[in-house]
């Protein structure tokens, strides 16, 4: 969906690039970025632009005594608009897995994320605005402790209605299929966003997955996100399982945007 660090990892990494608050708006808007939630949205980078999104979040989960703590560092999405309704995504990050009361840590690279988005239409009254994304997992990318025998993918329709000047409402519809095993697991986001001010936004979000042949999983989260210009965002994240699997979920990131050529 604890330590300190982590949350403030977004204000760190923003100090990188103060420099881009001084910048000029550019004619673009705000920018609408796939994090912090699990819902990802239909709209897609303009061309001449690259999105970064990055952060790190950390999730713990204890049962039978043993608490199971997870630091996934560098969470990097990079989004390069290539057409005017297609985007190039390429992400990866860096995981450590510790069990308390035992020497033994796993850390290592994931299957870096090769993707892509389509928008697909735009909203029209009360017909949403449509986006779809695929995405394969490489495993010959991954670190050891992390490394599958073949390769993921995950697909998901994406979808964005607006309620009111300041609120909105995102759901994903989609199916995944990883960790070596054919079984597909059926993939649900549904998020509500409300603008606080300007410049700071809340949200709420419930989503989860139904594998074919095991229980499903159904996870909640909440958090903010803090516009420093229409360039720059800040955010931060609380979040946990609704069924067993994640007892706590704290993460914190920023994203930015930059031309890929003058303008």
């Amino acid at each position: 969906m604890k330590q300190i660090k982590l949350i403030t990892l977004a204000i760190v990494l923003n100090s990188s690039f103060s420099s881009f608050s001084q910048e000029e708006n550019t004619p673009l808007g705000a920018l609408i970025t796939d994090r912090p939630d699990a819902t990802e949205s239909p709209s897609t980078i303009p061309v001449g632009y690259i999105q970064v999104e990055t952060g790190a979040f950390y999730e713990s989960f204890e049962e039978n005594n043993i608490k199971n703590d997870t630091y996934t560092f560098n969470t990097t999405l990079v989004r390069l608009g290539l057409l005017d309704n297609l985007e190039l995504r390429l992400g990866w990050d860096f995981v450590e897995h510790k069990i308390n009361g035992f020497d033994n840590i796993s850390s290592g690279f994931n299957p870096l994320l090769l993707g892509a988005k389509i928008a697909i239409s735009e909203e029209k009254g009360c017909f949403p605005e449509i986006g779809f994304l695929g995405h394969l997992y490489l495993p010959f990318t991954a670190g050891k402790d992390y490394k599958p025998e073949t390769t993921g993918v995950d697909f998901r329709f994406s979808f964005a209605h607006t309620l009111s000047e300041n609120s909105s409402l995102s759901y994903n519809l989609g199916a995944q299929w990883g960790d070596d095993s054919p079984e597909a697991a059926y993939v649900y986001t549904i998020a509500y966003g409300l603008g606080l001010t300007a410049k700071l936004s809340a949200y709420a979000e419930l989503y989860g997955d139904l594998p074919e042949n095991n229980k499903a999983n159904h996870l909640w989260d909440a958090g903010l996100t803090y516009l420093i210009s229409d360039n720059v965002q800040l955010d931060a994240t609380v979040g946990s399982s609704i069924t067993k699997g994640q007892d706590i979920l704290l993460s914190g990131g920023v994203s930015f945007r930059l031309p890929t050529k003058k303008h």
